[in-house]
């Protein structure tokens, strides 16, 4: 079984290390960061995550409700009080609190292979509902602000400018500040309702208000297009 360490202190990894060996799980990445984790699983897939919740800036819940898919979730912690908030979340299978002995970790580890055996018997009863939830995750968006990921409702965005080593994502409720490219996001966006009109600016085709000569208006923004995405922009448009 593959397996990932997420916790801040690294003593708290040896010890989940140490179980792991004695167990022979192989262990492929330790973090002590949640958010390099999670560019971690955007690349790999693990069988199972050893997960502290208490973790500074942001807590093995936040990571839960960030990733996509969780694989299987064993959570790690010196406080007992989460015990009942854990387990609503059907990718945990059990909660270890520190310090760990070896008989409760052993417990934990075959509570994970029993799910693994009713997830594969229950893999074709859920695939149409996992395609579903996919289309949803590809409306929303992520993004890195203050070492916290923030997601945002791509269709609630109208405009993103680019502002030097910056974007800023602005959308219906509130306006974004990331340190990203223009090209970077546009290669997140639906290219059916997104289109960069100015090599500063990329617009929610479906937000247009008005076009007058080289512009656009987009809610109270009026937005430069530039003459070699001005042909786009129209062929785009349902002109009557």
């Amino acid at each position: 079984m593959n397996c990932i360490i997420i916790d801040d202190e690294a003593t708290a990894r040896a010890v989940v290390e140490q179980l792991c060996k004695t167990e022979k799980l192989n262990i492929l990445e330790q973090f002590s960061d949640a958010i390099q984790a999670i560019k971690y699983l955007n690349q790999n897939t693990v069988d199972l995550i050893f997960l502290d919740i208490h973790m500074p800036g942001f807590t093995g819940f936040d990571f839960i409700q960030t990733i996509k898919n969780p694989p299987r979730i064993i959570l790690t912690s010196s406080d007992k009080n989460f015990a009942i908030e854990a387990f609503e979340y059907e990718c945990i299978v059990d909660y270890l609190v520190k310090p760990i002995a070896l008989p409760r970790f052993q417990k934990a580890i075959e509570k994970a292979n029993r799910y693994e055996v009713s997830t594969q018997e229950d893999t074709t009863n859920i695939s149409s509902v996992n395609e579903t939830e996919q289309k949803n995750e590809d409306l929303q968006l992520y993004v890195n602000i203050d070492r916290r990921l923030i997601k945002i409702e791509i269709l609630s965005i109208y405009l993103i400018e680019a502002k030097g080593d910056y974007i800023q994502i602005k959308t219906d409720t509130k306006n974004y500040t990331v340190h990203s490219t223009l090209k970077k996001i546009e290669e997140k966006l639906p290219k059916d309702l997104f289109l960069k009109v100015h090599r500063s600016y990329i617009i929610n085709l479906k937000r247009i208000i008005d076009i007058e000569d080289n512009s656009v208006l987009i809610a109270k923004d009026v937005i430069p297009v530039s003459r070699s995405n001005r042909s786009e922009l129209m062929k785009r448009l349902n002109l009557l």
